[in-house]
């Protein structure tokens, strides 16, 4: 048997059957009482029923009213309490989504915006957990466009047309050196200066090492070296320790026990910001994170 009525006219019904008028009805319901009288008469359509007795003075229900009277009433207390029960569940999966934030991030930014960040972020109040993932650049790439990040915190990867880079600022190429080293004292080493002395680069494939290979092959300046490592926080350690020198980046040196020199002829710069998945809809928690992000900058 096919349903030929729907929730607004069983709410018409109850309207006129608990007001005795189509009058008082329509205005319970802020419908005109052309409607209120279009809904009823759906409905004895679809019931093939007489609901109401109409005179000039008098609405006055029919027994088949009475006899529908707790259904409808049935009908949309269920329809009531589902709709609560929905929104009651959205709200607590949004609090769900919201209570731990991921954020993907490569590491030689933690110190310079991280912490501040984060620090910031628990000042203003907020309670979110809070999951760090730390990894090169592609790593977050690949940590944001497969949803397992919020957002992250990186130099610009490998192009993905899943996700839109935000640039927050340029982070400079210096030259890291022991203390006691000869170059500790300038403030500016070139690059061509360092063809004789042991240099640690970042490992292959990295995106360090990609920005400084670019700019080497468009300087034409040949460029060897003594040691790889994978992480900036190695490369430094091996700094400390003497065993020779490092081109890293100015935010990845933090407390280091070593000297910088600004390295130039040419200038690197890495770009470092915000990538965020194209068509996601941030929550409240990770957008109130990216704008403490921003201007931890």
């Amino acid at each position: 048997m096919r349903i030929n009525y729907d929730f607004g006219d069983l709410e018409a019904f109850l309207a006129v059957k608990e007001t005795g008028s189509f009058h008082a009805a329509a205005e319970r319901l802020n419908l005109s009482q052309s409607a209120v009288t279009r809904r009823v008469r759906k409905l004895e359509l679809a019931l093939d029923s007489v609901l109401f007795e109409r005179t000039t003075r008098a609405v006055k229900p029919t027994l088949a009213a009475k006899r529908l009277q707790a259904r409808a009433e049935a009908i949309l207390d269920d329809a009531h309490e589902t709709a609560r029960a929905m929104r009651d569940e959205s709200v607590t999966f949004a609090h769900q989504r919201g209570a731990v934030v991921t954020l993907a991030t490569i590491p030689t930014v933690l110190g310079r915006i991280v912490i501040p960040a984060l620090r910031a972020f628990r000042a203003a109040g907020h309670t979110a957990r809070l999951r760090l993932m730390d990894g090169s650049a592609n790593e977050v790439a690949e940590a944001v466009a497969g949803g397992e990040a919020d957002f992250g915190l990186c130099s610009i990867p490998l192009t993905d047309p899943q996700t839109v880079f935000e640039p927050l600022f340029d982070d400079p190429m210096v030259l890291a050196v022991p203390k006691d080293h000869d170059l500790a004292s300038r403030s500016r080493v070139q690059w061509r200066a360092l063809t004789d002395v042991p240099l640690i680069l970042p490992a292959r494939g990295t995106g360090n090492r990609l920005l400084i290979d670019e700019a080497m092959a468009k300087a034409r300046l040949p460029l060897r070296w003594s040691f790889e490592a994978g992480r900036s926080t190695t490369a430094l350690d091996l700094v400390a320790s003497g065993i020779g020198l490092a081109p890293i980046p100015r935010s990845a040196v933090g407390s280091a026990e070593v000297a910088v020199c600004a390295l130039e002829e040419p200038e690197i710069m890495r770009p470092i910001g915000l990538l965020s998945r194209i068509g996601q809809r941030d929550s409240v928690t990770v957008a109130a994170l990216k704008k403490t992000v921003r201007t931890a900058v």
